[in-house]
């Protein structure tokens, strides 16, 4: 789980940041250089990649920019995210309208594979490195940048190995057919966000960009039949505003929402081979337990949120509005149940017990970001395999049993990283106005601790800890004071005011 750079500039004011993200670096033991035999290695591999027999480059693929995840909870606290100008494109799409009815995907994923040897020097430190960590200064990244930033990436106008997912679906966006294989892929044009929506808005698309909101809204009708789960609500995040930085709030627009559905609707469709093959790695997450949704449903009563008992907590999630106060509390409870997301590994066709990840409603996978997620790489060539009616490459079974322990210490690394920043940069941002008081919003408070919780300020867009001495009025607008804020030492603190 979609993203864009945030950016610290280089100013006077920055200093103090830009030590403190260094220190977090080196309390992290972060990854800094790669190796001299890495980068021998994908030098030669950027020279000579193992290229597909398959040659798919007559069909005009576009990239749109940032690449989405999962959509993000209430007010996530977003560190950093890959650049709008970003080099390291995974995936690559063209759509278009089958005869007599339907559509049909076509997803190309960068096949990383192609230069990377099982056991070699880049396979190793891609093991120890697990996933691109992206700070506010800059990116620690998963393969070197000859490879992530180019030899491999989906850049337009060059000539790429990728794995070709075609996927046609039915009139109502159901699956009919699938299939994957190596093939050589040329990007046409790179696309950012804010342009294909308003290409779509203005009826200026062409086909095969004007239908990712056809497809898109089919896969979320789809979506809540499945009774999956999309948080479609604001992402916290840095922005440069005249040579400073600064924090605000993103609204995500319809087109990120579409766009994770294609990425979506590939990682079920690779779940289901998988599974059905009888070998695989899928992404998990466990349904809450009964008291987890007792627990939120003592919170909307608290909140003001009507939550009639014969309406699934799915459809209670889709009729919110994030810009209500009580709601916007609300959904921030509503994350506790997304928690415990993990990998699981299977072979032999034992298949795993829980293999359904909850928010998505079915069995699903990460396949769609190799070059900036190690488990994607092995993936992609389970579902290679399955395609073909062959078993894995024995590198890909030999690495299977370890690496849903490497992806959750990359995994909790990353979002360390991810929370630190962002608290890092908060703190830099107000350390010359502590003693001011701000309005602020309740969003969440201890069950154990009524007098301890979090804030959402609007103006800076801030999401704190704020501590008092009595109930915090959870939910309620509030005036708050704050107290502390020093990026080398002391996170955002707030008080009632």
């Amino acid at each position: 789980m979609p993203r864009r750079h945030l950016h610290v500039p280089p100013a006077t004011e920055a200093t103090p940041l830009r030590a403190a993200l260094h220190a977090l670096r080196a309390d992290l033991d972060v990854p800094q250089e790669f190796p001299p035999e890495v980068l021998a290695e994908a030098e030669a591999a950027a020279r000579e990649p193992r290229l597909p027999d398959a040659d798919a480059t007559d069909i005009p693929f576009f990239t749109i920019d940032p690449p989405t995840r999962l959509p993000p909870p209430p007010f996530q606290r977003v560190a950093s995210r890959p650049p709008s100008d970003a080099t390291d494109l995974d995936q690559a799409m063209h759509l278009s309208r089958r005869d007599g009815g339907g559509y049909r995907v076509r997803y190309a994923i960068a096949d990383v594979a192609a230069f990377v040897t099982p056991g070699g020097a880049l396979d190793r430190e891609a093991h120890a490195r697990a996933v691109t960590l992206y700070f506010p200064d800059e990116k620690v990244p998963l393969h070197p940048p000859l490879l992530s930033e180019g030899a491999a990436s989906l850049l337009p106008d060059q000539d790429v190995p990728a794995l070709l997912w075609t996927i046609d679906l039915d009139a109502d966006g159901h699956r009919t057919a699938l299939d994957v294989r190596r093939a050589l892929v040329r990007s046409r044009a790179k696309l950012d966000y804010e342009s294909v929506q308003k290409a779509i808005d203005t009826g200026t698309a062409e086909e095969p960009l004007a239908l990712l909101e056809d497809i898109g809204l089919l896969r979320e009708q789809r979506e809540v039949e499945r009774g999956g789960i999309s948080l479609n609500v604001p992402e916290q995040e840095i922005v440069e505003r005249d040579g400073h930085y600064a924090l605000t709030y993103r609204a995500l627009r319809p087109a990120d929402a579409w766009n994770a559905q294609i990425s979506l609707l590939t990682g079920i469709a690779a779940a289901d081979l998988m599974t059905e093959h009888g070998t695989g790695i899928l992404r998990t997450l466990p349904a809450a337990p009964d008291g987890a949704v007792g627990r939120l449903r003592r919170a909307a009563t608290a909140l003001h949120v009507d939550w009639p008992h014969h309406v699934p907590y799915a459809d209670l999630v889709r009729a919110l509005d994030p810009r209500e106060p009580n709601h916007a509390a609300f959904l921030q409870e509503c994350t506790t149940l997304l928690r415990g997301a993990g990998y699981t590994a299977f072979t032999g066709g034992e298949l795993p017990e829980p293999r359904v990840h909850s928010a998505v409603a079915a069995a699903y996978t990460h396949c769609t970001a190799p070059l900036r997620r190690l488990v994607d790489r092995y993936a992609g060539e389970i579902c290679l395999a399955a395609c073909a009616g062959d078993d894995p490459p024995q590198w890909v079974l030999d690495a299977l049993p370890e690496l849903p322990k490497e992806m959750a210490d990359g995994t909790r690394r990353a979002n360390t990283v991810e929370r630190e920043s962002i608290d890092i940069v908060e703190a830099a941002l107000l350390r010359d106005r502590i003693g001011e008081t701000f309005e602020a919003t309740v969003i969440d408070v201890k069950e154990q601790e009524p007098a301890v919780g979090t804030v959402h300020l609007e103006d800076p867009a801030v999401v704190a800890r704020i501590e008092g001495t009595a109930e915090l009025p959870l939910g309620e607008r509030l005036r708050v004071r704050l107290t502390q804020a020093d990026p080398g030492s002391a996170k955002v603190r707030f008080a009632p005011a």
